[in-house]
């Protein structure tokens, strides 16, 4: 039936192909309900004569899968590194105001404090002197020690200087001497550093410990942790 203007009421139709739509949320990139509808499309549009083959349908299935689950994967692994890296820095607070042991023979002293430190040697030494130098490099105590046996000695310098006077507050060099077969050596010194801040710094979320003095170190260089 005709309209009175003589237009068909199925002018108003129009035949609309269907199109595949695909997520915009996702940064361009196809999510597996946007490969199930494209693959429904392909078997929609396929010549039939040379219809898709079984084997060809799984193996396209089976890559996308793959490489879902490959990337839901390293998502799962860069949460987990995340989460490793926040529960070390959250370990690494506790060590804020304890002291850690370093492969460095200068440290900080404040008011008040008594540094402590170890001797390194291979081989035991005889006639071991400790030289407490300042930043200009005097002298100003020397500490006996006598007989070292190979392996870690521990001191503890009181801080006070050869006139009888305490040491300021400053930077300070622990230099070791003595004989090791009747020959006169340089032995190793490691300090005690205070622990004052810890920072989670660089993309890999690498743990640095801001020692006292201004210096900083990487948690990993730590030789040994004091209660004190």
């Amino acid at each position: 039936m005709e309209s009175v203007n003589g237009s068909s009421s199925l002018d108003g139709l129009r035949w609309q192909r269907e199109e595949v739509k695909v997520a915009q949320d996702d940064d361009g990139m196809l999510t597996q309900e946007d490969f199930f509808a494209l693959m429904t499309q392909e078997l929609a549009h396929q010549d039939p004569t040379k219809p898709v083959e079984n084997n060809e349908m799984i193996s396209q299935m089976t890559a996308f899968s793959t490489t879902d689950g490959v990337a839901k994967l390293n998502d799962s692994f860069a949460d987990f590194a995340a989460s490793m890296s926040s529960s070390q820095a959250l370990q690494a607070s506790s060590l804020v105001g304890r002291s850690v042991l370093v492969e460095d023979n200068v440290f900080g002293m404040a008011a008040g404090e008594e540094p402590k430190g170890k001797i390194i040697t291979d081989q035991p030494a005889s006639n071991v002197n400790i030289y407490v130098e300042n930043t200009a490099g005097e002298i100003i105590q020397t500490v006996p020690v006598g007989n070292v046996a190979a392996g870690e000695s521990g001191f503890t310098w009181d801080g006070m200087m050869s006139n009888g006077e305490r040491a300021p507050e400053g930077a300070y060099r622990f230099r070791v001497g003595g004989l090791v077969d009747g020959q006169a050596s340089e032995l190793q010194a490691m300090t005690y550093r205070k622990v004052d801040s810890v920072t989670l710094a660089g993309a890999g979320g690498q743990i640095v410990l801001n020692l006292n003095g201004g210096s900083s170190m990487n948690l990993s260089d730590v030789v040994e942790v004091s209660q004190g």
